[in-house]
């Protein structure tokens, strides 16, 4: 059986920053920073949350399908570490805005950055299962980094300093079926590496902590670690020659620059002028709309993924390999095949142009939000959303092309939330 992504939509809010410009602001080390290989960041605006950036992604996958389709979504998995309740999955909020079927297993899964990979694997083994034929299933991962100052104004809080450059927001939504129009799951192609590290973590819902270096370690010991275990499913695979485009977890491009660079050192006999190269061949294509959006935990692979594909060369089928890292951690290396007509399927989408439509918010528009970011913090009982906060962002979301409408958080009432459907 063929297996793999049928349909994916993305949402990249309605609002971003320069990168460059919040470092320059903050007066960081622009020698150091200039290696981040970033430019821009979503940021989620004070009636954005998890839950709208989820909806808003797979909109356009369900309002596509016909009526006997759509109610062929049997399995709809949220991945997030941006969780808004304890026991309440976003995915019951996910599954009445898209009005979806009501004979559908809903759940959420949380491993730090790895999540969005979690709910893709599960999603193509339901299919492989055969339970029940012709279902599908929706993996929507959605993440977002709302930094805020602390409690006396004077600060972010905790170490949110040190994520603020690279923290972004937004979402990726994956139809999974046995028609994979877009990507093509390699089955039985998956390295799995795992085990215990403090790298980063949320010890509270409105925070991070990390270690900046033991994460980076980490992640390249899990790249190899992966991809070795890839090589005894594949023993044919060879890292420089097997995969047309290389796909990683972004947290920021110097990461992916790093990790290719060793892979490319331990598993192949190229030399340093040809490494560059071969990162700017391979790899560069899917940091495209990484280094525009900013770390999305779960959803980043993923977004790495439909980079490579807009911008890939796929006049003859291609093969991708993707690593996928999650902090604490947990990690994959998979593959699958990408055609012409996904590529078309992927361009139709006109990502590059949702970016561009984007509010570019100046550094007195930015540390509004960060005072307002309280509204939201988790466990907020009662709040009414002040859609007002900043007016010319949201004359920019009502000029923005085309007539398509969003969903919005309106209010918290009794810690339930009401969102509602602009345009």
């Amino acid at each position: 059986m063929t297996v793999g992504i049928q349909a994916l939509g993305f949402y990249g809010g309605s609002a971003c920053v320069d990168v460059i410009e919040l470092a320059q602001y903050r007066k960081r080390d622009m020698a150091r920073f200039e290696n981040l290989l970033m430019k821009q960041k979503s940021i989620a605006l004070p009636y954005e949350d998890p839950v709208s950036f989820g909806v808003n992604a797979a909109r356009r996958i369900v309002d596509a399908l016909p009526q006997e389709e759509k109610d062929r979504i049997e399995l709809l998995i949220t991945c997030s570490e941006s969780g808004i309740d304890f026991g309440k999955s976003m995915s019951t909020y996910i599954h009445h805005y898209l009005d979806l079927d009501r004979n559908c297993r809903l759940f959420e899964i949380k491993q730090a950055c790895y999540s969005g990979t979690a709910g893709l694997q599960m999603a193509v083994n339901f299919i492989l299962s055969g339970v029940s034929p012709g279902a599908r299933a929706l993996v929507v991962a959605t993440d977002l980094a709302r930094f805020m100052v602390d409690e006396n104004g004077e600060g972010l809080t905790m170490d949110w300093a040190f994520f603020e450059p690279s923290g972004g927001a937004g979402a990726v939504a994956l139809l999974v079926s046995d028609r994979p129009d877009i990507f093509a799951v390699d089955v039985g192609a998956n390295g799995y590496y795992s085990y215990e590290v403090m790298d980063t973590c949320r010890p509270i819902p409105d925070s991070e902590a990390g270690n900046a270096d033991l994460s980076l370690l980490s992640y390249l010991d899990c790249c190899d670690g992966a991809y070795i275990e890839y090589l005894k499913r594949v023993p044919s695979a060879d890292y420089r020659r097997s995969f047309d485009y290389l796909c990683f977890h972004t947290p920021f491009g110097g990461m992916v620059k790093g990790a290719h660079r060793n892979m490319m050192r331990k598993h192949s006999d190229a030399k340093r002028d040809e490494i560059e190269a071969d990162f700017q061949a391979r790899a560069q294509p899917g940091l495209a709309y990484c280094q525009r959006v900013g770390n999305i935990m779960g959803a980043t692979s993923l977004l790495s993924l439909i980079g490579a594909i807009d911008h890939g060369d796929f006049a003859a089928p291609r093969r991708i390999g993707c690593f996928s890292y999650g902090s604490g951690c947990s990690s994959e290396f998979y593959s699958g095949v990408v055609t012409a007509g996904g590529q078309r399927r992927v361009r139709d989408m006109e990502i590059g142009a949702h970016l561009d439509a984007r509010h570019r918010l100046d550094m007195a528009d930015y540390e509004t939000l960060l005072a307002a970011g309280a509204t939201l913090r988790f466990g907020t009982r009662n709040a009414v959303m002040n859609m007002g906060l900043l007016p010319k962002v949201w004359e920019t979301f009502e000029r923005r092309p085309g007539a398509e409408k969003r969903l919005f958080l309106a209010e918290i009432n009794e810690f339930h939330r009401r969102y509602e459907w602009v345009g």
